[in-house]
């Protein structure tokens, strides 16, 4: 990180002095930025006359008196708030009294490491996002004492340097981090209970929200040892049990297994510092499964006629599966074939079908108002409102309907799997399956098994999703699942946050998106998948969990009352017109 700032501000044409604590430190260092503005060059984003000026204007040293003559100083040792008070109050004895003291401190309060020199009026902190030279967030923490003109003169280097900042107080996690490490936090734990494995954790995330990485790979890249340290401050200052920091990862810290950079961690590296994961005890059979284990599926049923049920149906047709697709009527039903066969043509007109696996696909589907024509499939998926009494009704129905061994499906995102199973004669034949929208885009499915699921039926619901080009990824039954158990108590953080007056939307959102790489902010996401839906989500983990921390933020109760729920009603967290 320290390398980082100074390539940044030495690429604005500043002057920089980098303090290491010895000549070792100081070769590492040199090492790095060379490191890093090669690749720089090699990228095309730089050119090699000015790698070599911006290297000019670097001085390194081992003693703080090198800056004794500097305007602005950014401190970026270790997350240890002792040490960080003793460097300022080293500096602050060292530099003039113009000089601006930052910390680039990512958890630990400001006012602390302020308090610690004379002057606590010149002390803001500045943190960057790593890796510092890509990255263009930056949130710039002021204290209750801190100076308005210290805050705005570093407010405008920051837009000078080309990153994006956000005034924030001096809280715990600051924006980012205060809502990212939670997630993860809360990853490990699905993980250390074995609630899914560490591949399915990273990929549900990564497939189902298009995030940059899965969380126990990010937990990996920022190291173990970073990330007791966050989470353990944030907790010490706020008390919230969901910051509270996984067990295992103390654990894993206390082996020495501090994730990427010692070569061990949730993963294992092919080498201290290496990106690359090898292969290790934990890392799934790559062989199929196969034998008695799987039962044969050669043609299946959907039930319903809305926009999931129709990417289904288009999912398993392209896949060359025959499909019966039931609806309410037999104009529902037609209108399902109807929007594939426009669906297919335009993935015709894009060059990824040809007119012939277009018109095949079309010609496996087959329209019908009634459930007894699903008597001969293998497999049924359900896709119909998501109400429980609803599916409950439709479950005994296709128990009647479907030959004994059919497996039934539900594509349910938040009800209980077990609670459709129990109204059947076959509650090892009923299985989660569920879809992302748009489902015949989004790679991910999450295969949800219940206590009665027999494991021959999951192993062939995950060996069916590999057939349709699908990634499934296995987990119990249990509000949420993986991805809305993970992503609905952050965005509810979010609204937190945003209701305690102590981010604005706009920079909650900048702070996910150019801080941390998601595609879009909580707010953002939030309106476009509806705040009834959300707010809906977000109580079913209440009831189920009883964290505290999952109990819907009032704000968003209160915008579902006044019937504000998103794009869908011109109206969310934002205005659209």
């Amino acid at each position: 990180m320290g390398s980082g700032i100074v390539e940044v501000l030495a690429r604005t044409g500043l002057d920089v002095i980098g303090v290491e604590v010895d000549e070792a430190g100081v070769a590492r260092a040199r090492e790095a930025l060379e490191h890093s503005t090669a690749r720089a060059v090699a990228r095309g984003k730089l050119t090699e006359t000015e790698a070599t000026a911006l290297h000019r204007r670097v001085r390194y040293a081992t003693s703080l008196e090198a800056v004794a003559g500097c305007g602005l100083v950014v401190e970026a040792v270790p997350e240890h708030l002792d040490l960080k008070k003793e460097i300022f109050a080293a500096l602050d004895r060292i530099v003039g009294p113009d000089a601006v003291l930052a910390t680039n401190t990512s958890s630990l309060a400001v006012t602390e490491i302020a308090v610690a020199t004379a002057n606590p009026r010149r002390v803001v902190g500045l943190h960057f996002f790593n890796p510092a030279p890509v990255l263009s967030f930056v949130e710039v923490i002021r204290t209750v004492v801190t100076d308005e003109g210290v805050v705005s003169d570093v407010v405008e280097l920051a837009r000078r340097l080309g990153k994006q900042p956000v005034v924030v107080g001096d809280k715990a996690g600051f924006i980012a981090n205060a809502l990212l490490f939670g997630y993860l936090n809360h990853a490990v734990s699905m993980y250390e209970t074995r609630y899914a494995s560490r591949e399915d954790i990273d990929a549900a995330m990564r497939l189902g929200c298009g995030l940059p990485m899965g969380p126990l790979a990010l937990m990996d890249l920022i190291g173990l040892d970073t990330a007791y340290e966050i989470l353990d401050t944030m907790y010490r200052q706020g008390r919230d049990r969901l910051h509270a920091p996984s067990p295992l990862i103390k654990q894993m810290v206390s082996a020495g297994w501090r994730g990427r950079k010692s070569g061990r961690g949730f993963y294992t590296y092919a080498s201290p510092g290496a990106s690359g994961v090898v292969p290790d005890a934990l890392t799934p059979n790559s062989v199929a499964v196969s034998g008695d284990s799987v039962r044969p599926i050669t043609r299946v049923g959907v039930v319903g006629s809305g926009t999931m049920a129709t990417g289904i149906v288009e999912v398993f047709a392209r896949a060359g599966y025959p499909v019966t697709v039931v609806a309410r009527s037999p104009e529902k039903a037609d209108a399902v074939v109807a929007a594939v066969s426009r669906s297919v043509a335009r993935a015709v007109d894009k060059g990824r079908m040809t007119h012939t696996a277009a018109a095949s696909a079309v010609e496996r589907v087959s329209p019908s108002a009634s459930a007894d024509d699903l008597g001969e499939v293998d497999l049924v998926v359900e896709a119909v409102v998501e109400e429980l009494e609803a599916k409950q009704e439709l479950f005994r129905t296709l128990d009647k309907a479907c030959r004994p061994g059919a497996l039934l499906a539900t594509t349910t995102s938040s009800l209980p799997v077990i609670e459709l199973a129990a109204v059947t004669s076959r509650p090892e034949d009923v299985v989660g399956m569920h879809f992302f929208n748009p489902a015949a885009v989004m790679k991910l499915v999450e295969v949800v098994s219940t206590v009665s699921t027999a494991p021959e039926v999951s192993a062939t619901v995950v060996e069916l999703c590999g057939s349709l080009g699908k990634r499934p990824v296995s987990c119990g039954d249990r509000s949420g699942f993986m991805v809305n158990a993970l992503l609905f108590p952050y965005l509810n953080d979010a609204v937190r946050m945003l209701e305690a007056h102590y981010a604005t939307a706009d920079d909650i959102d900048t702070a996910m998106k150019t801080g941390c790489g998601y595609p879009m902010g909580p707010f953002e996401l939030l309106d476009v998948v509806g705040l009834d839906v959300s707010l809906a989500i977000q109580r079913e983990l209440y009831l189920e969990f009883r964290e505290r921390g999952y109990a819907p933020a009032p704000l968003l109760e209160h915008l579902v009352t006044a019937g504000y729920l998103g794009r869908k009603t011109g109206r969310g967290f934002r205005t659209y017109s």
